[in-house]
């Protein structure tokens, strides 16, 4: 048993992370929005009971923050809060640099000065992103790839990767999870993936005759959510820290995510279903990201046990129940 700080909660990440402790035996405490209704959380959170306690704070207050990290006193601190849309981040580079940098900054200098006091250690995991490599130029990323992000997004979780590793050699337990794209039904339906799995159930209920997409040619490794909360939990218990790219090694295109989708509806001829705008397409963007995952695998022996076909499948029948429980009687 143990106890764990998990910022973020509420996002696909958070949910599943903290389920995942707390089948281990762990009470977590999960830090919300001061914006959102610390009551308010999603119902397979409170299935979480007493093991999951809630606290309301702003990422932009680092006074809370470090309040709340002196108050806790967790063994393992994950950090999976901020900006989690590279989209967004194009419409506040600004604000993505607030929330997914300048946390991270000020909570690795609190766990320093705290352990340099002789306060009990904390463990530090980062959850980064395939983005902090997107220009590196090649394929596949590992963790000796050059940091060359090429959105706002990707800047400001490269300043969070780096000071983890500056942190590191001052002598915390501190580890990078380069996650690569990893889905759910729990993603948000403003993620392109869940745009294309909810639309696909909808064309298929009649509800919808279209979806509107950007560059379908677009290729990413994707994988399972609960796979890549699983690394966090290995990165955070084992001895050493270090930097781990998290990812299938394998790349689907947009276009391979659309036809699996409509084909778990039954819906072969796709195509008249879908057009293309424009305006959604991003004005710089990897056409490839794929991750090589091997420190992962040898050192900490993890594998996802879901795979591209699986995850869509999945991420479509949720779609698909969801409208059949709205339809009357």
């Amino acid at each position: 048993m143990g106890t764990a700080l998990v910022t973020g909660l509420t996002g696909q990440d958070g949910g599943y992370l903290a389920e995942q402790l707390v089948a281990a035996g762990d009470v977590v405490h999960g830090v919300v929005s001061s914006a959102q209704d610390p009551d308010g959380v999603p119902g397979h959170l409170r299935d979480l009971g007493d093991a999951l306690v809630v606290h309301e704070a702003d990422l932009r207050d680092l006074t809370a923050l470090t309040a709340l990290v002196d108050d806790v006193e967790p063994d393992r601190l994950f950090n999976l809060a901020g900006m989690s849309s590279v989209a967004a981040s194009w419409e506040d580079p600004v604000g993505a640099l607030e929330v997914n940098a300048r946390p991270v900054l000020g909570l690795l200098e609190h766990l320093h000065r705290r352990s340099e006091r002789g306060a009990p250690p904390t463990r530090f995991v980062q959850a980064s992103s395939a983005e902090v490599f997107a220009g590196c130029g090649r394929t596949p990323i590992d963790e000796s790839c050059p940091v060359t992000p090429l959105n706002p997004y990707g800047s400001a979780k490269a300043l969070a990767h780096q000071s983890v590793g500056m942190y590191r050699a001052r002598g915390l337990h501190a580890s990078s999870l380069v996650l690569f794209n990893h889905e759910s039904p729990r993603r948000p339906t403003r993620f392109v993936t869940r745009k294309i799995t909810a639309g696909v159930a909808a064309i298929a209920a009649g509800r919808a005759d279209r979806l509107t997409l950007g560059n379908l040619a677009v290729h990413r490794d994707w994988g399972w959510a609960p796979d890549y909360t699983r690394a966090m939990v290995l990165a955070a218990a084992a001895a050493t820290p270090d930097d781990y790219v998290v990812a299938t090694g394998r790349a689907h295109s947009l276009f391979d995510l659309v036809e699996t989708a409509f084909a778990q509806v039954g819906i072969t001829d796709w195509r008249p279903y879908v057009v293309s705008d424009a305006a959604l397409i991003r004005p710089a963007d990897a056409e490839v990201l794929v991750g090589d995952s091997t420190r992962l695998r040898t050192r900490l022996g993890w594998a996802p046990t879901v795979d591209f076909d699986g995850m869509v499948a999945a991420m479509v029948a949720a779609d698909v129940a969801a409208l059949a429980d709205e339809l009357p009687g």
